[in-house]
């Protein structure tokens, strides 16, 4: 049984569609899938199910959460095996000087277009390094992702695509969550 990973965009955040994750591990259980688990509050589900196409689990994922909370929530799914490439995939674990506590991973909804690098290095500040592989773009804010303008909200805007991203701990706890 394949292990997925689901991260929600813009939950629990500065009070807005708030979600406790027991009743977000409640609503996944719901939809028949197994050993669902929850990490931070986030939105970060670890869980297993049968043989599902990613866009029909995706959409159930998402009308589900309509349903039991009241509001959209966009999901963006990672198998365990995608997670593990795409931890492996970051260019910038090569590199001696990187402060990997200021590592983040922007996952997208489809691929990033061609056009990508020349729309998003106008907003990367001089210290800020970002490379974009398939559906995931390495973030290095050495001055923190607080302070970055290679926000989610931006990147969906001059990408035209679904953005969330995590920190470089989270991405690697939900690969271990997926052992």
């Amino acid at each position: 049984m394949p292990t997925y990973i689901a991260m929600l965009r813009g939950i629990n955040v500065s009070g807005h569609k708030m979600i406790k994750m027991e009743a977000l591990r409640v609503s996944f259980g719901a939809l028949r899938l197994s050993n669902v688990r929850t990490y931070v509050q986030s939105g970060n589900v670890v869980f297993g199910v049968g043989n599902s196409s990613v866009a029909a689990l995706s959409e159930k994922i998402e009308q589900r959460i309509l349903r039991d909370f009241g509001f959209s929530v966009p999901v963006f799914l990672r198998t365990a095996k995608e997670l593990e490439e795409i931890i492996k995939d970051n260019p910038f674990l090569k590199e001696t000087a990187i402060d990997h506590s200021k590592l983040h991973i922007t996952f997208l909804s489809d691929a990033a277009p061609k056009t990508a690098l020349e729309a998003l290095q106008p907003l990367a500040a001089k210290t800020e390094r970002f490379r974009i592989i398939g559906r995931q773009i390495y973030l290095y804010c050495p001055n923190g992702y607080g302070r970055t303008k290679l926000s989610n909200t931006a990147i969906e805007r001059k990408l035209s695509v679904g953005a969330t991203t995590r920190n470089w701990k989270t991405v690697n706890t939900l690969l271990a969550m997926t052992k």
